[in-house]
């Protein structure tokens, strides 16, 4: 039997958790690895390198089943970052982000006040893995833009190159399918827009799908309505994909359920006492009443719409900057409503307080970025799902780290 014991690629934490119990014993790091492995064979548990594994995970075949009081370690990047949503959601449940992108000037600045890390720039110029560190999970809420199938019978009776490198030629997702092809990662999860699957007539979902599954992943999609969360009803798809390599053909994923408890409430993320600039001028009031009345004469459901403090309210947009007409606040009989402050359109979105108090850019740019933004505990529901199929494949399958290093073609 050798006398060392050699592992590459130990994350941070483990390596941590591992010097400082060597050191406390004292022993050397390579027997005190030893000991534990030794221990967790004997006992038939996986092996116990992290903080608090608990003993209720042996012999648990599902997901459903364990308790998830700790986090697996594992790694992650953040694409399309925006402000970060995703990486604040990935983050809350133990994963370290190695790089982010992002294209708009603003949002990465937002970014750099609040994680401290300027992103990379546009992605379609990031497509060589050796740009990208290795990584656990990818995650992307991309932006959706068509794709045509026409001609890929054509060209595949031509002997030309097809599959998702014909099917997605010049889209975003192309790039992004690009990265997942370079790197292999175990896990990737995607946000978009409900309307995802529904775009261009369906194609587009096709595609997508399509291209997961030729890649060797096995899909999960969903969508979410965020009005669980926060006082907000905001419907996102969120697609989970697994790599079959890894995790084999049938990973016991389940989406979240939505938690319990009273739904939040549109009084609970209100200032109280907004700046009075928010406060719509009578002109603008009389605007969007008079067009709201327009459309319902018409039989369209356009309009303004002010929101009931003990509910929801609609979906915040990224236009919202240009009036707040899809979510205004009642000030009382006979006043004008106003608009959400940057502020609360933050805290309508679930992010925390401490991030909020660092505003960097103009109210213009903070209502665009929110209102294209990923809400965090969402994505943290979700990742929360995912890290017991870690947990799964860790504990109770393989007995190994999941993701050695990323795999190149």
């Amino acid at each position: 039997m050798p006398k060392d014991l050699h592992i590459r690629n130990v994350p941070d934490l483990v390596r941590t958790k591992i010097r400082r119990e060597a050191s406390r014993l004292p022993v050397s790091q390579n027997t005190y690895l030893l000991t534990v492995l030794s221990e967790a064979v004997e006992s038939q548990k996986g092996p116990s390198l992290f903080d608090r594994i608990s003993d209720e995970l042996t012999g648990k075949d599902t997901p459903s089943q364990y308790n998830v009081n700790y986090s697996v370690p594992f790694t992650f990047v953040d694409l399309f970052s925006g402000i970060g949503g995703m990486r604040l959601g990935l983050e809350a449940v133990g994963g370290k982000c190695k790089f982010s992108c992002e294209v708009d000037p603003y949002a990465q600045k937002t970014y750099l006040a609040w994680f401290g890390e300027n992103p990379a720039g546009d992605v379609t110029k990031l497509i060589d893995a050796q740009d990208i560190p290795p990584h656990d999970i990818l995650a992307a809420g991309f932006p959706c833009q068509p794709f045509s199938l026409a001609g890929v019978s054509k060209k595949n009776s031509l002997g030309r190159e097809h599959g998702f490198k014909d099917r997605t030629q010049g889209t975003l997702f192309f790039h992004l399918a690009t990265i997942i092809e370079l790197h292999r990662p175990p896990v990737v999860l995607l946000e978009n827009v409900k309307n995802l699957r529904s775009h261009n007539k369906g194609d587009t979902w096709k595609t997508i799908l399509g291209t997961l599954d030729d890649l060797d992943y096995e899909v999960f999609s969903e969508v979410i309505d965020a009005s669980a969360w926060v006082p907000q009803h905001r419907e996102r798809v969120l697609i989970v994909c697994f790599d079959r390599r890894v995790f084999g053909n049938s990973p016991p994923f389940e989406f979240p359920d939505p938690p319990s408890g009273p739904q939040p409430q549109l009084q609970e993320i209100l200032e109280e006492a907004p700046d009075a600039k928010y406060t719509l001028t009578d002109h603008l009031w009389q605007y969007l009443q008079d067009y709201a009345e327009r459309h319902r004469k018409k039989g369209n459901g356009f309009g303004c719409s002010v929101a009931d403090l003990d509910g929801i309210t609609r979906t915040l947009s990224a236009r919202y900057y240009k009036d707040g007409s899809e979510v205004l606040i009642p000030r009382g009989e006979g006043k004008n409503p106003r608009r959400l402050t940057p502020r609360e359109a933050g805290r309508l979105m679930g992010f925390p307080e401490h991030l909020l108090d660092k505003q960097v850019v103009s109210d213009t740019q903070a209502y665009k970025q929110f209102g294209n933004a990923v809400v965090p505990k969402v994505v943290e529901a979700v990742a929360r799902q995912i890290v017991k199929v870690m947990q799964w494949h860790l504990v109770g399958k393989n007995g190994c780290l999941i993701k050695k290093q990323g795999r190149r073609r």
